[in-house]
């Protein structure tokens, strides 16, 4: 129950994180925008200075989520695998395998 539980958590994980990736990348298509309308409008120096940091703040965001979904979804797999080879699911053969011995004979 707990790996089930594991795996849930996994994939809700990575879901999440590609939702984070996709906002980021527009809030960085949005200030790439506001910058460039800033320069061509001829903004005050501190403002477009303030805007291009704002704007590298995004651009960095992007990589760093590229990596946290890697590592989620190399975690997501590493759960996944565990869940077909563990304990858990052997244990859980070898009981109905139990379960259905004794079950035959009662039936004949």
């Amino acid at each position: 129950m707990a790996t089930l539980r594991n795996l849930k958590i996994k994939t809700s994980t990575c879901k999440r994180i590609v939702k984070e990736l996709r906002s980021y990348e527009k809030e960085v298509e949005k200030e790439a925008a506001k910058t460039a309308d800033m320069k061509e409008k001829g903004a005050d120096p501190y403002d477009l200075k303030q805007q291009e940091n704002v704007l590298a703040e995004s651009r960095m965001m992007v990589p760093d989520c590229h990596k946290r979904l890697e590592t989620a979804l190399a975690d997501l797999r590493a759960t996944l695998e565990a869940n077909e080879q563990g304990a858990e699911i052997g244990e859980a053969e070898s009981t109905i395998a139990e379960v259905e011995a004794v079950v035959k004979p009662t039936e004949e």
